[in-house]
This record gives C-alpha cells, sequence and structure tokens, in this order.
C-alpha cells in the first residue's frame, strides 16, 4: 500500500468516526462522564530516567486528579483507561471512551528530551501547529510510539508509521470536530498547571496524537514535566509532586465543567419538532424522553428513522444533534418505549426535562414525588 492510499484510508476512517457521534455525552443518570487515561504502563515503561518510569508518574497523577474529582463533583463519572500497572493499546483507550460516550478524554503523560535541561509541562490537542511543528512533531512520535508494543499496530492504525515523519501527514487533512472545546480545557489545564503548581509554562500547542486521533470527544494529552530533567523528575515522583500536579489538574476540570455548564444551559431550550409533537406539557412536572441517536448534521424530514417512533424531536447539545422519542410525563410509560426502542438502538436510554431545561433523570423523579 502506498502512503497516499494509506492516507486516503486513513481519512475516510476518520470521517465516519467523525459523523455518527455515541449516543450521548451524558450517561443514563445525567451524569458528565470523563475519561481519564494515564499514559503507557506495564510492558510501556514510557520515558524513564535511572529507575523513575513514566507510567507510574503517570498513574500517580491521574489517580489523583481523578480521585479529587469523584470526591468534590456532583453528576461527574470518572472513568480510567487503567487504575494499575497494566499495559493498554492506544486504540483501547480511545475506544473506552467512545463507547463510555464521554463528554471529555484526557490523557496525561511526563515529557523527555535529550537536552537534560530542558523543562516545564505543557498541554496538546489533536492538529498540526506550524511554527512549532517540528517540536510538537518530536514529542508526538516518542508517545506514539507505544504503539510498537502491540500485535498488529498497522491494522489499527491505518498504516501508519511511528519511525516514520512522513507518517504525521495524515494529521494535517484533519479539523477535530471539538477543536473548541479542546482548547478550553487545554487551556484552564496549562493555566492551572503554571498557577497551582508552579511549572514552567510551556504553552498550549498541536500535535499529532494517535490516542486523540481515535477519540471521538473533546480531548487533551498532557505532558506534566520532563522526566529526563533530573530536578523535575525529583518532584513529579515525590508526594508533594503529585499532590500538587493533580490538584492543579482537578482545579482545570473544575474550571472547564462551570464552562461546560453554561454553555447547556443556553443550549438546552432549542428543540424542534419532526412531526406532530405535543409540545404543551405541565409545567410542574419533568418531561421524560428516550434518546436514541446522535448525529453531526439534522436528518431530513422524510428520513425513514424519524418515522420509526412517535413524537420524534432533537435538540441540540455541544453542537450535535441529539434525536428523542416518547415525550411524556408518565415514567413507567417512558420505560416502556425505552424497552421498545432498544430493540433497535441497544444504547438508548431516557433523559429528562423540566421548565425547559434538562436534568437527570433522578433529579425528576424527586420533582414527580413532591409534586404527587
Amino acid at each position: 500500500m502506498t502512503l497516499i492510499q494509506k492516507i486516503l484510508r486513513t481519512l475516510i476512517t476518520a470521517i465516519c468516526l467523525f459523523l455518527v457521534v455515541p449516543a450521548s455525552a451524558v450517561d443514563k443518570d445525567g451524569n458528565f462522564v470523563l475519561v481519564i487515561d494515564p499514559g503507557h504502563g506495564g510492558k510501556d515503561p514510557g520515558a524513564v530516567n535511572g529507575k523513575n518510569q513514566e507510567k507510574t508518574i503517570n498513574l500517580n497523577v491521574a489517580l489523583k486528579m481523578g480521585k479529587l474529582i469523584e470526591d468534590n463533583c456532583k453528576n461527574v463519572k470518572v472513568i480510567y483507561t487503567r487504575k494499575t500497572d497494566v499495559f493498554v493499546e492506544l486504540y483501547k483507550r480511545a475506544d473506552i471512551a467512545n463507547k463510555a460516550g464521554a463528554d471529555m478524554f484526557i490523557s496525561v503523560h511526563t515529557n523527555s528530551a535529550k537536552n537534560k535541561s530542558a523543562n516545564g509541562a505543557e498541554t496538546y490537542l489533536l492538529g498540526v501547529e506550524e511554527n512549532r511543528a517540528s517540536a510538537n512533531l518530536n514529542v508526538a512520535l516518542e508517545e506514539n510510539k507505544a504503539i510498537l508494543f502491540e500485535n498488529d499496530y498497522e491494522t489499527h492504525y491505518e498504516g501508519y508509521d511511528p519511525n516514520s515523519p512522513e507518517s504525521m501527514i495524515i494529521f494535517e487533512f484533519m479539523q477535530s470536530e471539538y477543536q473548541k472545546e479542546s482548547l478550553k480545557m487545554a487551556t484552564f489545564n496549562q493555566n492551572q498547571m503554571v498557577k497551582s503548581a508552579k511549572r514552567p509554562d510551556r504553552g498550549v500547542h498541536q500535535a499529532g496524537y494517535l490516542v486523540l486521533w481515535k477519540s471521538a470527544m473533546p480531548s487533551i494529552l498532557i505532558e506534566l514535566g520532563f522526566i529526563s530533567n533530573d530536578a523535575e523528575c525529583k518532584y513529579l515522583v515525590s508526594q508533594k509532586g503529585v499532590d500538587e500536579m493533580g490538584q492543579s489538574l482537578y482545579k482545570a476540570f473544575c474550571e472547564y465543567l462551570d464552562y461546560h455548564n453554561k454553555q447547556l444551559d443556553k443550549a438546552v431550550p432549542t428543540s424542534q419538532a419532526i412531526g406532530n409533537e405535543d409540545t404543551d406539557k405541565s409545567e410542574s412536572l419533568p418531561v421524560y424522553k428516550v434518546q436514541f441517536m446522535s448525529l453531526k448534521n439534522p436528518l431530513k424530514s422524510n428520513d425513514k428513522r424519524l418515522k420509526a417512533y412517535s413524537n420524534v424531536s432533537y435538540f441540540k447539545e455541544s453542537g450535535v444533534c441529539k434525536y428523542t422519542c416518547g415525550d411524556t410525563t408518565d415514567y413507567d410509560a417512558i420505560l416502556k418505549t425505552k424497552a421498545e426502542v432498544q430493540k433497535k438502538y441497544k444504547d438508548a436510554f431516557v433523559i429528562a426535562f423540566y421548565k425547559g431545561k434538562k436534568i437527570s433523570v433522578k433529579e425528576a423523579r424527586e420533582i414527580e414525588a413532591k409534586n404527587k
């Protein structure tokens, strides 16, 4: 297969990946879903300095960040690609996030350089940045070499060669559907690493990371610091370093979550009916619907998928059209609808609205109980 054929094959795969996104950006209970990915692990140590290994630093900081979020952030579900020292293929890390319908994917790494004085933290999103292309190219190539520990990696990464800079050309054609949200998270993260953890600032940049390319949601990759710098390595492996870095990533996520929720408040009230939807529901009760499909662009009004169920409509959330059916204040009735829809759309689930705003099903049930 020629390089051009590989590029075309990759582009087709990528286009298919972004045309249809996971069924939801929240889980069935209305939680924001965050996937934290501690880079490397198991037989893949990542960068090394003496007995200190990147995989351990990544895991310790990721777990610290995740624990703070689990303890302090209401309605956030944290999923880890690994919680122990095990090897997880890059494509499987992204697959975990895609199958979870994650709102955000954060991959945690530690940098390394031939120049032992290089130090500082930086944050990446997917893409190519012209004014730093060569520097970012080297960082991304090193992280992407994790696929060499995988069996049959040529199949999973569309012929990408981690030893060839020419392979990085595929990312010049890529523009993440979630670039705005990824940049927002990356900026929050970089600012907190500098402000809270007092890390030297290497900025926010773009580069061709395979783990971000395969992730169908806003996503960033963090380089905590340089394990090749003895002083910085000593800090990153210390409990003080783990606590401060974990705290800074946690604070950044909280900033993004606040931003995300404010965006939802603006976007959720927009709902467009397909057919004869009854929108005059009692304002004293929440309205339940079954969400069964999410698409980048709205379907044509004559699409047969819109005629399979009653009261089909869609609303836009984070730029994605989310299709629902059912529309009732009767919770038992919506459960029956969900069971029927799941015969065709197995990931379909119940969502709730109250006075024009999307709320969790748990909150809806509590409101319903108070009005009985």
